[in-house]
């Protein structure tokens, strides 16, 4: 496993960036929820057709809005209400400050699998090939035990949050616990990581998924130890970070103190 030396100087830029947010003007409920609604429906475009919702942003924007689109399929419809409403239930989470848990993950699961209920929130009980990777899943009954040693893995929990969000991931995506809805709840997962460590969430582009795809090859067939998705968090991370400050414009001289969630 490589050090934290490797992204020291990564980590230290990124915690700058944080400790700059932290000290800005609190938002307003309003605009709080103003900024996590225009993220949730990006996120939500990103997140579903990377797993081939054919839905565009504009029209994930308007299905959410209460508005059918004709000639697409209402499976895609319900993919993006579910997901809505598991970024939802992360942003709830955040704010009571709840841990992760196995309950956690199949309750996310089981909202993003909205249009296939009767798979949601239990563990898949047939072998499975990810297409988009060398790796293969373990087989059904080793997965309540590999989730087990996940959620409770120490090395894990030793890390920067960046580093180790990266790589519970890869090792999420790895045992793949699910029949379908992994990469959506994986990512929620992820996210839930860095915004209970203060950080804002990211939303992987599905015009880059084809990076995303091979920090999984460099993890499961070259062995990088998790350096590829650690930088892609970083670089997803640094561009939020940098966006929002750029939204809230200089610092005041004099600061409130806020302790809920960063959205």
């Amino acid at each position: 496993m490589y050090g934290p030396g490797l992204f020291a100087d990564s980590f230290a830029a990124i915690d700058s960036l944080k400790a700059e947010l932290d000290k800005r003007r609190p938002l307003t409920q309003g605009e709080i929820e103003r900024l996590q609604e225009d993220f949730a429906v990006e996120y939500t475009h990103d997140s579903t057709a990377i797993e081939g919702n054919t839905l565009t942003l504009q029209e994930t924007a308007l299905v959410l809005a209460g508005v059918t689109i004709s000639q697409k399929p209402f499976k895609d419809h319900l993919e993006v209400f579910g997901h809505k409403e598991a970024f939802s239930y992360v942003c709830d989470l955040v704010t009571n400050k709840t841990p992760l848990s196995q309950s956690i993950v199949k309750k996310l699961h089981t909202l993003v699998l909205m249009a296939r209920p009767n798979d949601g929130g239990v563990w898949r009980r047939v072998p499975v090939r990810i297409l988009t990777t060398f790796h293969l899943p373990p087989q059904p009954e080793r997965i309540q035990a590999k989730m087990d040693r996940l959620l409770a893995d120490p090395d894990i929990s030793g890390m920067h949050p960046l580093q180790a969000a990266a790589l519970f991931h890869l090792r999420f995506e790895g045992i793949h616990p699910f029949i379908d809805g992994n990469g959506r709840t994986g990512r929620l997962i992820l996210n839930l990581s860095l915004m209970q460590n203060g950080y804002l969430p990211i939303s992987i582009k599905y015009m880059q998924r084809s990076k995303y795809y091979d920090a999984f090859e460099s993890y499961y067939r070259e062995g990088d130890d998790g350096e590829a998705m650690t930088r892609l968090v970083i670089d997803y991370e640094r561009m939020e970070l940098e966006k929002r400050l750029a939204l809230l414009g200089p610092a005041p001289c004099q600061e409130d103190e806020w302790h809920g969630p960063r959205l």
